[in-house]
């Protein structure tokens, strides 16, 4: 059995591929987890469901989003995220990654 490994972690801050916009990651899937309903009415371009998915803050707006994998790449810009949640997820940015208010088990 081969172990899944997410690219991305809590804090990383990423560009989305296909709809050009940035986020933070706050939170990681192993593997999808809606519902399939969801995945056949979002999902449109069929990424991989048993890879990561990630949930994000979707910078300058309120939204979150869910994303897999392969449409998310590393944002480079060193620019923080604008987002009315981020303060409950996370106590600062340092070097580029947003540091986790929750206590690692």
């Amino acid at each position: 059995m081969t172990e899944l490994v997410a690219r991305f972690s809590v804090g990383t801050i990423v560009h989305h591929r296909l709809f050009d916009y940035r986020g933070v990651i706050i939170d990681v899937d192993p593997v999808f987890s809606q519902s399939e309903e969801w995945y056949e009415k979002v999902a449109r371009s069929r990424p991989p469901k048993d890879r990561p998915w990630y949930h994000v803050l979707r910078d300058g707006t309120n939204h979150r989003t869910y994303v897999a994998e392969r449409n998310l790449e590393p944002d480079l810009s060193d620019h923080p995220i604008a987002h009315p949640e981020l303060h409950m997820h996370f106590s600062g940015l340092v070097d580029g990654r947003y540091l986790t208010n929750r206590a690692l088990v």
